[in-house]
């Protein structure tokens, strides 16, 4: 059988489009015999909430998952032995602009890549430094190939491509790569965000040259999501998201949310953008944020979440309960013998009491951050787990709603 007639006959008989085929089986071949496919085991009947698993080279990864944040190659206060076996982190995410800075793509490169220098086996996922170099208003010129900025550190003068960032993600050796988009800040009128859009849409182009270009540089696969931006305007999220997918990602990121709009408004716009992405591919919202966010987030289809709350809370001597937030340095803990959580079974609850947590906190000891940031750590992943759990019974939208309401109170 000719090549042609073999391609039409598959795509007929699995009503494929036969250029989406050929794309697919050209990646696949790329990536090591990988497609970035997330493979849905069961659906909510009130809710768009989902389940299911995605694979990598470095490991499985379930959904809904969140992912700690690993800014420059580490979780703060929290080495990677408790990350992988107490905590049971399934994937990570570390930062393309901050890796780049230091240690240097030379160091990363010498080292054999990120997963080999922080000693860590499972999946990865690098943001490329967009947000952070955004978020330098007054040390960064943003032109049309790409953005100028100044290091945080020393001043020094630094130019952002698309091109760029991609072989920057190649030496961290990342699971997931995040392609340079431009993160407009809110408030913003419709005009600012309307030329956002079409910068960020034609850097995807050039993102997507580049990594197409280029090569994994220690034999496993990597994979590339575009991010779908437009701040609060549905008619340029939508502009946004076709954009991209014409470009056919490996999968597709939600930007631009939990940047000071009201939350309702980003749940309205959160609903409304996973309409228009691929039923097939894990969709992530990208810096999405306090518990109940992430379970309202799921209900609206939502698969992967990172946020550095609960580390940077933690650090504050804040923690996260099944009964509301508590903050440690409150004098009615100094006697409380109970642990943090009844309900938690991390290695801090196990271990410690409240009384020994504030005590730590206002000594000022280091062990304090340790010992907060790994029960907040452990309590979003046993919150996403729990989700899956209901999800896959099918009360999940009961189970939210209750978890919710009991997850917000503050003592």
């Amino acid at each position: 059988m000719k090549s042609k007639d073999f391609f039409d006959t598959v795509c007929k008989n699995l009503n494929w489009d036969r250029e989406y085929f050929k794309l697919n089986l050209q990646r696949k071949i790329k990536n090591n015999g990988l497609l970035l496919k997330l493979n849905i085991e069961s659906k909510d009947s009130n809710s768009k909430a989902r389940t299911g698993w995605f694979q990598t080279e470095h490991g499985k990864v379930e959904t809904p998952i969140f992912m700690p944040v690993g800014t420059q190659g580490t979780v703060k206060a929290v080495n990677q032995d408790y990350l992988a076996n107490e905590i049971k982190a399934q994937i990570v995410l570390s930062n393309t602009y901050h890796l780049y800075l230091r240690p240097g793509t030379e160091i990363l490169e010498a080292a054999g890549g990120l997963h080999k220098f922080m000693n860590w086996q499972k999946p990865i996922l690098t943001d490329s430094g967009g947000y952070q170099v955004f978020s330098l208003t007054e040390l960064r010129k943003l032109k049309s190939d790409g953005v100028e900025f100044k290091s945080h550190l020393d001043g020094s003068k630094h130019f952002f491509t698309p091109e760029k960032v991609i072989g920057i993600q190649r030496s961290i050796g990342s699971d997931i790569m995040m392609v340079l988009d431009e993160c407009a800040p809110f408030p913003c009128d419709y005009n600012y965000a309307k030329n956002s859009v079409e910068l960020t849409s034609n850097w995807a182009i050039l993102n997507k040259e580049a990594f197409e270009k280029s090569h994994s540089l220690y034999g496993h696969a990597q994979f590339q999501f575009g991010i779908i931006q437009g701040s609060v305007y549905k008619d340029l999220r939508e502009k946004s998201v076709n954009d991209l997918l014409k470009l056919d990602f490996d999968s597709y990121a939600i930007g631009g949310l939990a940047v000071g709009e009201p939350m309702e408004q980003m749940y309205e716009l959160v609903d409304f953008t996973t309409d228009f992405m691929p039923q097939d591919r894990p969709r992530y919202l990208m810096g999405v944020g306090k518990p109940e966010n992430i379970l309202e987030s799921i209900a609206r289809g939502i698969d992967m979440f990172d946020c550095v709350m609960p580390t940077r809370n933690a650090r504050n001597a804040n923690v996260f309960t099944w009964n509301g937030s508590l903050s440690m340095r409150n004098a009615k803990y100094k006697d409380d013998f109970n642990p943090l959580d009844e309900k938690c079974n991390c290695y801090t609850c196990r271990n410690y009491t409240r009384a020994y947590l504030r005590h730590l906190f206002i000594a000022e000891e280091i062990l304090a951050l340790e010992l907060a940031s790994i029960h907040n750590l452990y309590f979003y992943l046993e919150l996403v787990k729990q989700a899956r759990y209901h999800i896959n019974t099918g009360d999940f939208l009961e189970w939210k709603n209750k978890t919710v309401n009991e997850i917000s109170n503050k003592k």
